[in-house]
């Protein structure tokens, strides 16, 4: 009865997705335009990081009781493949979460004009380092975030916390990936404001695209299935048995 529908789930999908993607991926031009001419330096990554996990704290807060505030396919996936998160829903989610980036990467061009774009957009990419690397930084970046966020949402973990402490390792886990690959850590992303610089001419390294979603994607699901192999207790797994008992008394 307290239900959230399922368009006020995907809704807030959108929403905590757009806004990630305003706020973090648009702090990247909006760097570069402060700087002007002037290097860019280990502040301007901090703040960055910064924007990043402020507006992830943020979203946890406003969306994670109406959607759980994945925000993030490999987050989606690695939840459906654990159990924690219905097939049926997955598909909605991904399409919300991909959509929702892609008006957040619109949004940047909005407030900060054609600048942006000619800036880059804060696409991700990896420049000339070799695909092994750039896909060990996302994989290594998206697996620390997944795993911390199936630490938080644990029952056993101290409620009250998630936001905060999701959004401090998302600012932790872009220091040391920015550097090699821009650090998306999140398909939708990485997905949303390539779509948007290729739709306003901008360049666009397409070759790329797999590395990010293949590496965030098997990271995510890695990470989950970890942590449950760590963190499973017998309560658990008597929990699980019951739950497949009862569904399958509802089935007949």
């Amino acid at each position: 009865m307290d239900d959230n529908r399922t368009w006020q789930r995907l809704t807030a999908e959108f929403l905590g997705t757009a806004f990630l993607v305003f706020i973090g991926v648009g702090s990247v031009p909006a760097a570069l335009i402060v700087n002007g001419d002037a290097p860019f330096t280990m502040a301007s990554l901090g703040f960055i990081s910064l924007a990043f996990a402020t507006v992830v704290i943020a979203t946890v807060y406003v969306f994670g009781y109406i959607s759980g505030n994945h925000i993030n396919p490999a987050v989606t996936l690695a939840l459906a493949v654990s159990g924690k998160f219905a097939w049926k829903d997955v598909p909605g989610y991904l399409l919300a979460q991909v959509l929702g980036a892609t008006a957040g990467a619109f949004a940047i061009v909005g407030a900060l004009g054609q600048q942006a774009s000619d800036l880059g957009l804060g696409v991700a990419a990896y420049g000339d380092i070799p695909v092994w690397q750039a896909f060990t930084a996302e994989f290594l970046g998206t697996f620390i975030l997944v795993f911390t966020v199936f630490g938080v949402i644990h029952r056993k973990a101290a409620p009250g916390f998630a936001g905060i402490v999701i959004g401090l390792v998302v600012f932790a886990a872009i220091i040391p990936v920015a550097p090699a690959t821009g650090a998306s850590i999140n398909p939708a992303r990485t997905t949303g404001p390539m779509l948007v610089q290729q739709l306003l001419g901008g360049t666009v390294q397409w070759e790329q695209w797999p590395v990010y979603v293949i590496a965030e994607i098997t990271a995510g699901i890695a990470a989950g299935l970890l942590f449950g192999l760590v963190s499973r207790t017998r309560a658990d797994r008597t929990t699980l048995t019951e739950a497949l008992e009862e569904e399958d008394a509802r089935a007949r």
